[in-house]
């Protein structure tokens, strides 16, 4: 820590601390991160007035017989589901007592610190945002992120309902805002899905699950972007629905249109044998 010595005695320092806050602001701009390596990694907002994280929103809870422990997760990174809600909740209070704005950019979350920062990926586009997380939830299985009414807008799923997006943490949220969109337009379209061919007779068909889901709903919504027409079905193991493709012959084309889901945020693609 040094002291400012007087501004008449020193003009050529005033300018030179200018010229470092002016040099400080812009490496305190922030970019967005991509899922699954599509996008390249960009540091974190710099927070200077962080909040105080919200009394009592660190407390162990229960809620549908289930427990929740609220943490600080410095390395969360976390592929999973997406959800939205606003008109029914706007203008409640959310868990940290903010008002709940559906326009704004804003999310709910289980268990990370509030007020914090994340940075959403909506992994089918590549559309990326900064959100304010300020309340609990979503309380369903197999989702870990609620949107307000505007992100899920800015990340274009709102359409869909539900959709596959990368949350990674960034820390504490700022007293006022936070939210901002980094990343409007898809990095590139993904390839299309080579054409599923008739299996040729005698031959082993091989099949492409794309994913799995625990609901049905969930599945639907998926297949939608799967980029081909898509079967889905009720699992093997009678708990949950899988999205599938095929079948083909040529284990070199079933190789290709795996790569080309994976291509679309489906990265547990694999092909398996069927009859």
């Amino acid at each position: 820590m040094w002291t400012l010595p007087s501004v008449c005695a020193r003009p050529f320092r005033v300018v030179a601390v200018a010229a470092l806050v002016s040099l400080l602001a812009a490496c305190a701009s922030v970019g967005g991160s991509g899922g699954r390596g599509r996008v390249p990694e960009r540091a974190a907002p710099v927070v200077t007035d962080p909040a105080p994280i919200v009394s009592g929103t660190m407390r162990r809870y229960q809620i549908r017989g289930r427990w929740y422990q609220p943490a600080e997760q410095p390395d969360y990174d976390v592929v999973g589901l997406a959800s939205w809600y606003g008109d029914q909740f706007h203008g409640r209070p959310t868990a940290t007592g903010e008002r709940f704005d559906m326009h704004a950019l804003t999310a709910a979350h289980k268990t990370l610190p509030l007020p914090g920062l994340v940075e959403v990926t909506n992994l089918a586009n590549g559309r990326t945002v900064i959100l304010r997380v300020n309340d609990r939830g979503p309380f369903v299985d197999n989702r870990i992120i609620d949107l307000s009414r505007g992100a899920a807008d800015a990340l274009d799923l709102r359409a869909r309902g539900v959709g596959e997006v990368r949350v990674r943490y960034l820390g504490r949220a700022p007293r006022l805002g936070g939210g901002q969109v980094l990343q409007r337009a898809a990095v590139r379209e993904a390839a299309p899905v080579a054409p599923v061919p008739p299996p040729a007779a005698g031959g082993p068909p091989v099949w492409l699950q794309v994913a799995a889901f625990d609901t049905r709903a969930e599945a639907e919504a998926a297949a939608g972007r799967v980029g081909a027409p898509a079967l889905v079905q009720a699992a093997s193991n009678q708990r949950g629905y899988r999205i599938l493709l095929g079948p083909w012959t040529d284990p070199n084309a079933a190789e290709r249109a795996r790569q080309g889901v994976v291509e679309r945020g489906f990265a547990d693609a694999a092909l398996i044998p069927g009859g």
